[in-house]
């Protein structure tokens, strides 16, 4: 959703001319399907697609994930799949993310600081938005996310 929303706002290219953006084959999988008669669907084309790279999943990170956050299964598989990757970079990385589990699951697994809105990455390359971000993916919102889940624990 996060790659669907940047390029419907016109910040996709700054932010991969800028970052390396690496995501996985389900996540993949999900941009190219839709309903392009659907209202409000979104165009992501091959080219916007090929600004990333796409990383399969070792099968141990898969293991590994649900070994470090048994709830793993109620993610979606691009958002599992996501988490299980980041377990096997030894780099530092951010985790732009709007969806609330996955949020979760990031704080479970000590990367809550490592969770970015989308604002804050577009702004973080001086992006220019064709229009504003859906609430979802503002640092306002993410923010009230990462207060509540430090409250909780």
């Amino acid at each position: 959703m996060i790659v669907i929303e940047a390029v419907d706002t016109g910040c996709w290219n700054a932010i991969t001319g800028q970052r390396q953006v690496v995501t996985v084959p389900a996540c993949e999988s999900e941009l190219l399907q839709g309903d392009a008669n659907a209202r409000g669907y979104v165009a992501v084309g091959a080219g916007d697609i090929a600004r990333m790279k796409i990383q399969a999943v070792p099968p141990v990170a898969a293991v590994n994930l649900r070994l470090r956050y048994p709830d793993a299964h109620r993610l979606d598989r691009g958002e599992r799949d996501l988490l299980a990757l980041a377990t096997t970079i030894t780099d530092e990385f951010n985790l732009c993310g709007c969806d609330r589990a996955a949020v979760r699951a990031a704080h479970a697994l000590g990367w809550l600081d490592r969770v970015v809105s989308l604002e804050a990455l577009a702004a973080s390359v001086g992006a220019r938005l064709r229009r504003s971000l859906k609430r979802q993916y503002t640092e306002t919102f993410l923010s009230s996310w990462r207060t509540e889940l430090e409250l909780q624990g």
